[in-house]
């Protein structure tokens, strides 16, 4: 789902960067993807995925050393 339309970006990609980059706050998303830059509308949605996903990491490093 498009979560930034001024620049096209999905919730797939906001995932994909910060698993790939192991992106830990907005302003480092904002460095690898240009969300948030026109309207700024997508600036709570993006942080709510970031937050997913920095959860879901912290979990899996759990699993990993358990």
């Amino acid at each position: 789902m498009y979560v930034c339309l001024c620049e096209a970006i999905t919730d797939k990609q906001i995932r994909n960067a910060t698993r790939k980059y192991q992106v830990t706050s907005l302003k480092g998303l904002r460095q690898i993807l240009p969300v948030g830059r026109e309207c700024g509308k997508c600036i709570k949605q993006t942080r709510e995925i970031l937050a997913e996903e920095l959860l879901r990491l912290e979990v899996l490093c759990t699993v990993d050393v358990a």
